[in-house]
């Protein structure tokens, strides 16, 4: 993995990509490079991941007369059926890296080549002959890529404080970006880069810039697609199977330590029982990590969305696959103290302890690796989440996992945030998006229900998730991967009838049943758990205490913004959730000296 970042147009300030590549350093430690030619300037640091020696960036190839050039970030798992095709019309690879891989399926491919390819990648290429930019990202958007015009100039960067380094590129929130904020984060719109003048390349899209154009012609190559089903359930089981062990397999391919993160729930269980196989016919021991906190298992209280503790599935688990396990345990004063890294890390204020517990965890787990599997992606696509199988969730005019969404912005000044005209405009955008939802004849209401909840699902939820792994984890140039995010187990899974992947009302019944062999039955039946959260009183003390702080503090930006009478309320032990169940009091207590954080660091302007 890796940062890239560039710009494209006459006029561009050449020097500015020196500086916007170096705010990226921590995604790329191994390597920083920069091309040059005429109207474009590429930045790149890498993470070496396959081919050390040889994979360096930007990467230039000749063909028929005319240069390519490309940045890239990412990992693409057919590389050996792209390299044996493209081999047969007569390429030369001058390395092992799929970077070169993915430039000479465009030399070849043109603007097809992201059909082609099977991974996670944000890439740019230059194409000299034709003076433009390509540029593309993956179907499930898994890597990112942002980018913003100043002065006629088109800028790109794998993380919003690159583009906010280039002059012209101010960092003003409007009224969109505010309300963006007050209701949705850690979720955001998706083309939003929060900021006025940053957008985001869509998941599954790509275009290009002509020189001089002064416009992104931009394109879906890839959307999720209904279809009718015709397999039994026997079929369909064996195909999720196959789809599933061969994507784990596919991702295990590295050249420097690999490990898996280990929850001991369904999901991170089905990609370690894979990946402890693949390892064991290659003589080898999986290492697997699981996560833990302090004063957890005291303070504990069970609940309908957390029934019950992770921490000893996942080790009685390891036990059973054979696994090198080791189980990090975080503080609450670490998780306190990397709040405002993780921030850092974001560009936002995201989801308090969630992203921060996981900054700092990532952090350790590169002190041995430089590779991890996850499982995430499972639950948007299988339908693990209550709004597949609780229809009144999604009659509601709002996001699903809102079940208060006037909770967190009443907390602050109504004459800033406007929060009943935020309401209506935001809500507006919700129902436009779900009228895009295609039907077709053969779907039902239940069927057309589920692929409601998986395209909002897959296009919000599960975008802020991967967010949050790739900008936690490449702050430590620690690479995870997301195996179930392969395109073509949702393109199939999307189309599998809701009755089998709710057999006997039991949420991921496909999934379970598909992997039947690959696990006990104790984990393959476990209910679902969420990534676990810190029940330790002291984090809320902590938590608390800081906000104090901040809100004492004269100069604090809050104090502009907030309406301290209604969050006195909430600081003097009113209930509070603003985000499904895991965002409670002690995470808006964070979630606010995160947002004031940001406010400083950032030197944000409202406009």
């Amino acid at each position: 993995m890796c940062s890239i970042c560039g710009m494209f147009g006459t006029g561009a300030e050449e020097n500015a990509v020196g500086r916007m590549n170096a705010l990226m350093e921590r995604r790329g430690p191994d390597q920083s490079g920069t091309f040059h030619s005429g109207a474009v300037t590429f930045g790149h640091n890498r993470l070496a991941v396959i081919d050390p020696a040889g994979g360096a960036q930007p990467m230039t190839v000749e063909y028929g007369g005319k240069r390519y050039t490309i940045v890239y970030n990412g990992e693409i798992y057919n590389t050996p059926e792209l390299n044996a095709e493209l081999r047969s019309a007569g390429i030369q690879f001058r390395t092992h890296a799929d970077t070169e891989t993915v430039l000479w399926s465009y030399v070849l491919w043109g603007d097809a080549c992201p059909e082609k390819l099977n991974g996670i990648f944000a890439f740019a290429i230059y194409d000299e002959a034709e003076r433009r930019l390509f540029v593309c990202r993956d179907r499930l958007g898994v890597k990112p890529f942002y980018y913003a015009w100043a002065d006629g100039v088109f800028l790109f960067a794998s993380e919003i404080k690159s583009l906010l380094a280039y002059p012209g590129i101010r960092p003003e929130v409007d009224r969109d970006g505010l309300w963006e904020l007050l209701f949705l984060t850690p979720v955001t719109m998706l083309e939003s880069g929060t900021f006025r003048q940053i957008r985001k390349l869509l998941p599954g899209e790509c275009g290009y810039v002509d020189e001089g154009g002064g416009e992104l012609h931009r394109h879906l190559y890839w959307s999720l697609q209904p279809r009718p089903f015709g397999d039994t359930r026997a079929q369909a089981l064996e195909t999720v199977r196959g789809l599933m062990t061969d994507a784990v397999r596919r991702q295990m391919v590295s050249d420097v330590p690999l490990c898996t993160l280990l929850s001991g729930g369904l999901d991170s269980s089905v990609v370690t029982a894979v990946a402890a196989d693949y390892c064991r016919e290659r003589g080898e021991v999986l290492s697997t990590y699981s996560f833990e906190y302090q004063g957890n298992r005291e303070n504990f209280k069970k609940s309908l969305f957390q029934p019950e503790s992770d921490d000893l599935y996942a080790a009685w688990l390891a036990k059973e696959l054979g696994t090198d396990h080791t189980v990090l345990t975080a503080t609450s004063e670490q998780v306190c103290d990397a709040l405002k890294p993780a921030v850092n890390a974001r560009d936002l204020p995201g989801q308090a302890d969630i992203d921060s517990s996981l900054l700092y965890f990532c952090g350790r787990i590169k002190e041995r690796h430089t590779v991890a599997l996850s499982g995430e992606c499972s639950d948007e696509i299988f339908g693990g989440y209550p709004w597949f199988y609780r229809p009144e969730m999604l009659e509601r005019p709002f996001f699903p996992w809102l079940h208060e969404p006037m909770a967190r912005i009443s907390l602050f000044d109504p004459a800033l945030a406007r929060p009943e005209e935020g309401y209506e405009v935001v809500s507006a955008k919700y129902q436009a998006f779900l009228q895009r939802v295609e039907r077709i004849p053969e779907d039902t209401d239940e069927m057309y229900r589920s692929r409601v909840a998986t395209q909002l699902s897959v296009w919000f939820f599960m975008q802020s998730l991967l967010e949050r792994k790739d900008r936690m984890s490449m702050y430590s140039a620690l690479e995870v991967r997301v195996p179930f995010a392969d395109h073509r187990i949702i393109e199939y899974v999307y189309n599998v009838p809701w009755g089998l992947k709710f057999e006997n009302g039991v949420e991921k019944s496909l999934l379970r049943h598909a992997m039947t062999g690959w696990l006990p039955d104790r984990v393959l039946f476990r209910k679902k758990s969420p990534y676990p959260k810190t029940h330790d009183p002291r984090y809320e003390e902590l938590t608390r205490a800081g906000l104090l702080a901040v809100l004492n503090d004269p100069s604090s930006r809050l104090h502009d913004l907030i309406d301290r009478k209604k969050l006195q309320e909430v600081l003097d032990g009113g209930d509070f959730t603003w985000f499904g169940q895991l965002m409670s009091r002690p995470q808006l207590y964070a979630w606010l000296i995160q947002l004031e954080h940001w406010l400083r660091e950032y030197k944000v302007q409202l406009v």
